[in-house]
């Protein structure tokens, strides 16, 4: 949703939420009509009263309307609340943060973020959109403007993407894993397109890319803002294999790659990945101190050579047992899950 359309330009502040529930229960007192206006001269009296009566009939009006639309703007303690229950934002380095600090600290905060009363903790809220908004106050100090409203899981999934979107804020791989994220929490998948402002086929590229990446790579890894899905998708590609997956799992352990920016560590990891050359391995199995049996293994395949000359039926009987191996292979696998 365009901000544009949510806050006006002089928006009225009330500090307490107790106080705006007061205010929605009493309508004209909003504007304090029910005090006497002051009186003058015989005609400056009359003037004053007729422009003091427009004025906070204006005024009332507006105020009114913002508030049963759930538009007031309120300060609250940045430490009562929380984030999304959907994240869509991956970590990035805490300098990426400065410059909207700087501009908060000099300007103060222009614009409100949105929250809801939080759904399982009285006196707590969560954030649809604002985060960083909520980030760079935390680090000034004080209190952090914001806009009340009683959502629904869905709508609020919808405010996050869509406030987002405006603001082309989100990297690819952002709103992507998003995408994979709301729809492993059950969101339909109208749900997560009307928050992402994407077709279905498009929702169904960006959710498959995510479930081929590991979550864990992802998250390491960051937005990587100069990264798109072509090249995420070749990445993707590497980590088919369990052995380059490895390597990356190692990398994102290492001290350098924590200390470098998102883009860098995707490039890191992919560099890694697109030039690591698989190693082959030979190998025997023996029977009565016999080869009877050559193991091959490369980076995707491996096979087993029978030698016919020591064991002629050896090779035939494991193809026939196949399926029952594989049998076996899935039960010793549910044992070691359960």
């Amino acid at each position: 949703m365009a901000r544009k359309n949510i806050f006006a330009s002089n928006t009225e502040t009330v500090s307490d939420i107790g106080e705006q529930a007061n205010l929605l229960a009493n309508a004209r007192p909003l504007a304090n009509l029910e005090k006497p206006l002051r009186r003058a001269g015989a005609v400056g009296a009359f003037s004053q009263s007729l422009g003091g009566i427009s004025e906070r009939a204006l005024r009332a009006d507006d105020l009114e309307k913002k508030l049963t639309d759930s538009q007031a703007v309120i300060d609250l303690d940045p430490g009562a609340i929380d984030s999304s229950f959907v994240p869509d934002r991956l970590a990035g380095a805490p300098e990426d943060l400065e410059p909207l600090v700087a501009q908060i600290r000099e300007h103060g905060q222009q614009v409100p973020i949105l929250v809801r009363p939080h759904p399982d903790f009285p006196g707590r809220y969560q954030v649809a959109y604002g985060h960083r908004r909520l980030a760079a106050v935390r680090q000034i100090g004080g209190a952090v403007k914001a806009v009340i409203r009683p959502l629904t899981d869905e709508q609020l999934v919808i405010s996050q993407g869509q406030e987002n979107n405006a603001r082309t804020d989100l990297s690819y791989i952002e709103r992507t894993f998003f995408a994979l994220r709301l729809e492993r929490r059950g969101f339909s998948r109208e749900v997560i397109m009307s928050s992402l402002g994407v077709d279905k086929a498009a929702l169904s590229r960006m959710i498959a890319l995510a479930a081929s990446l590991p979550g864990e790579v992802i998250e390491a890894i960051g937005p990587a803002p100069s990264f798109g899905r072509a090249r995420w998708a070749e990445l993707a590609e590497l980590l088919e294999s369990a052995a380059k997956k490895s390597k990356a799992l190692k990398l994102i352990s290492t001290d350098e790659f924590a200390s470098s920016n998102s883009d860098a560590r995707f490039e890191m990891i992919y560099e890694l990945l697109r030039n690591a050359k698989p190693k082959a391995r030979s190998d025997f199995w023996r029977a009565a101190d016999a080869k009877a049996v050559k193991i091959t293994e490369t980076d995707s395949n491996l096979t087993l050579s029978f030698n016919k000359a020591i064991l002629p039926s050896f090779g035939g009987y494991i193809e026939e047992r196949l399926d029952t191996l594989y049998k076996e292979f899935l039960e010793l696998n549910k044992e070691r899950k359960a």
